[in-house]
């Protein structure tokens, strides 16, 4: 595919861009780059102010908090086909990150920069949707993470947690991080794992775990 046909093939994979009128797609396409971003990469941070809305095309963007007791939580994770609403919401407040984005695999993104985003919101009504649609849908999740926290037994969202992110059967994940992926302290991860092991479900290894009855694991999971 030539170049320039690549650089403008990303629109239509978003739904709610693909049927823009065509000035606004050229305007669009012609204004914003497509990115690659190598694993690791901070994309945003607390107190940085956002200048250009991504749009994933691939890989995956970590977005992470640090409580005030000094706990790290990771609020979500944008994929391909979606955007970060929390970088939404300070471009449309005006206000500074409160948290971090990092990319936890290679990314590849759409980059509309902060004017251009400015100008299709105010006066394009398909933009408009697509902005609120998605951001709509992001804010649900979060509201999900706080209901999880604080209310939801840690030992099924762990079972939870373990299934999700297994690949294969194996989750590659320190207990440091998966208490970070749950809200809770390290200590509160290494004693349920070490019941989970205890009946069976997983086994453990350094930076490992791995899944040995997933039907157990799932029937907690399901509670």
């Amino acid at each position: 595919m030539p170049a320039p046909a690549q650089q403008n093939a990303w629109i239509d994979r978003f739904d709610g861009l693909s049927s823009l009128e065509p000035r606004i797609r050229d305007l669009l396409t012609a204004r914003s780059k497509v990115v690659t971003l190598s694993k690791g990469t901070t994309i945003f941070a607390p107190g940085k102010s956002p200048d250009q809305l991504l749009l994933l095309l691939s890989g995956t963007v970590r977005v992470q908090q640090l409580a005030e007791n000094g706990r790290e939580v990771v609020l979500y994770r944008a994929t391909a086909g979606e955007s970060c609403v929390l970088t939404t919401a300070c471009m449309l407040a005006y206000e500074d990150h409160a948290a971090e984005g990092i990319a936890e695999t290679e990314v590849t993104a759409a980059a509309i920069p902060r004017g251009v985003f400015d100008d299709l919101v105010a006066s394009s009504p398909e933009f408009r949707t697509f902005v609120f649609r998605a951001y709509s849908r992001r804010i649900t999740d979060l509201f999900r993470v706080i209901e999880d926290i604080a209310f939801r037994r840690m030992d099924i969202r762990l079972a939870q947690k373990i299934i999700e992110r297994a690949d294969t059967g194996v989750l590659k994940a320190t207990h440091a991080q998966l208490a970070a992926e749950l809200g809770t302290a390290r200590e509160v991860i290494s004693r349920q794992l070490a019941e989970f092991q205890r009946r069976g479900w997983i086994a453990q290894s350094r930076g490992t775990v791995e899944i040995l009855d997933c039907d157990g694991l799932r029937a907690l999971a399901e509670a």
